[in-house]
């Protein structure tokens, strides 16, 4: 081997042991580390790791023992496929073009590369399974294989398969409008919103995914490449049906209801909206949910949780009987949060924060800080630039999120000034205004600013919530007198955006990049 080889071999070798803290200097490039992708869908944080100790997720929370979790982790628009598409790209709603339920993200990025296919180009084989993409809308260009996506009856129940319209889950996917605006379906038109029946695991699409999940490790194993292993589990989404033993790990009666069932006071009429989606499930009723069938509706979330959370353990299972959970990166999402009832309203699609803060845990391999939490604002644009410096990769030109790697180092220093997200509406009837409601989580308050999307100078209205007096975000405080030059502040923080949101420690990244 000549001087100029040896040195640049010595140089990958070291990139790599900086970049992942369980690779060791001393071996090759061949060792980069695996990638296990999680997502999981509608799933808030609310998980035994997240100190809810009511919620039986054991699986999830080992991962959280050996990784970090982060408790203020935000998507950038709390809905399927906006917040999947910016993840995947590692860009924003606004440059994907993706707000809606109908819109690829190669229309207006056609020659985008999307984190898998980033991978993919540097020497992984990449391989995706479930629900990675929103239903229907795949991504060839990402996977080194053809997506996957078991089929798996809707329900177990046959009266309830009669009730519903699709014998197969996500056929189409359950809350994918068939035009663009016009919902696919109308108020009772699909079956029960929950199902306990008792049948195995296997018998809908998340045990599913995981069979097929296990015995990919185990071909993947055999593969010199280092693999990234995209898992999409559908549950907590609804229907919430799950085996009947996941349900009998609750008990209703200790099932605690939202406390703030009522709409944030002094908010705009649209800023929060019932929960349609809800609404076109058999027996759910228009306006308001009766406290007994919300219970009845937690319950059957709590057992989706558990029933998703027992087929991520047998995914980590089959990594740790293989031997490769010691060189491989674990990364579990939900990709939005979600409402069980706060607000008097149910399933996602707002800028509050029980819809955009979602669930983020990441464990890599000889982390120090195994165990540990941050408090840290990240984002889920983040994603894509932290998995590729952990796996030693370099960062594509067109990212709209920073790496994260350096608070699994330090998880108490200072970071991102502000967190951003966002959601379409139509004021009023049809044919009303359009508006984008453009919101900025800060340490301390959410500033949400509803503009027109023809003019966005036009500002249609503000809200202000104060997480020191106001966790629950139950009273807009935009309007008080007192208000008006935190308004002003905020407004002119929320224009400047997240370039301007980094790290004082990193240097400002300006539009042009």
């Amino acid at each position: 081997m000549n001087r100029t080889v040896r040195m640049a071999s010595v140089a990958a070798v070291l990139l790599l042991s900086c970049c992942c803290p369980g690779i060791s200097a001393g071996e090759t490039q061949a060792s980069k580390p695996n990638i296990l992708f999680i997502a999981v869908d509608d799933l808030r944080p609310e998980l035994g790791c997240y100190g809810r100790d009511y919620i039986k997720s054991p699986n999830i929370d080992r991962i959280a023992r050996g990784g970090m979790v982060f408790n203020r982790a935000y998507c950038q628009q709390a809905v399927c496929s906006p917040t999947r598409s910016s993840l995947m790209t590692g860009t924003r709603p606004d440059t994907t073009k993706v707000w809606d339920l109908v819109t690829h993200f190669r229309k207006a990025l056609p020659d985008v590369v999307t984190l898998g296919q980033h991978f993919k180009q540097n020497g992984y084989f990449v391989q995706g399974m479930g629900k990675i993409y929103h239903g229907g809308y795949d991504d060839p260009a990402t996977w080194s294989v053809p997506w996957q996506n078991p089929r798996a009856v809707a329900y177990a129940l046959r009266e309830n398969l009669i009730l519903n319209q699709r014998q197969f889950a996500g056929e189409p996917d359950g809350d994918r409008p068939g035009k663009k605006g016009v919902a696919r379906t109308g108020p009772n038109s699909r079956g029960p919103a929950f199902e306990s029946a008792d049948v195995s695991d296997d018998t809908y699409t998340d045990g599913k995914v995981a069979s097929l999940a296990v015995e990919t490790l185990g071909e993947l194993s055999h593969k010199s490449a280092p693999f990234f292993l995209a898992v999409g589990f559908v549950k907590p989404h609804l229907p919430f049906v799950s085996p009947k033993k996941y349900w009998d790990l609750y008990d209703p009666a200790k099932i605690v209801l939202a406390t703030n069932k009522f709409r944030p006071r002094n908010a705009p009429d649209y800023a929060v909206l019932p929960g349609g989606e809800m609404r076109s499930y058999h027996g759910i009723p228009p306006g308001s949910i009766p406290d007994d069938l919300a219970r009845q509706l937690k319950h059957g979330y709590y057992a989706a949780i558990s029933y998703m959370d027992a087929q991520v353990g047998k995914v980590l299972d089959e990594l740790d009987r293989l031997g490769l959970r010691k060189n491989t990166i674990i990364i579990l999402w939900g990709d939005h949060g979600w409402k069980l009832g706060e607000h008097d309203a149910w399933c996602k699609h707002s800028n509050v924060e029980n819809d955009v803060n979602a669930p983020l845990i990441l464990s890599v391999p000889g982390m120090k800080n195994a165990g540990a939490r941050s408090d840290a604002l990240v984002e889920y644009v983040d994603i894509y630039p932290t998995l590729s410096e952990l796996a030693g990769l370099p960062l594509p030109a067109h990212l709209e999120g920073i790496s994260f790697k350096p608070l699994l180092e330090n998880p108490k220093q200072p970071w991102k000034s502000a967190a951003f997200s966002q959601y379409p509406r139509t004021k009023g009837t049809s044919g009303g205004s359009s508006l984008m409601g453009y919101s900025m989580r800060t340490d301390r308050y959410r500033f949400t600013e509803w503009v027109s999307r023809k003019n966005p100078s036009e500002v249609d209205a503000v809200e202000l919530y104060d997480h020191v007096t106001d966790p629950q975000e139950n009273e807009n405080i935009a309007g008080r007198p007192e208000s008006a030059v935190l308004v002003k502040e905020l407004s002119a923080r929320r224009k400047a955006g997240w370039q301007a949101a980094r790290p004082a420690s990193l240097p400002a990244k300006s539009s042009e990049e």
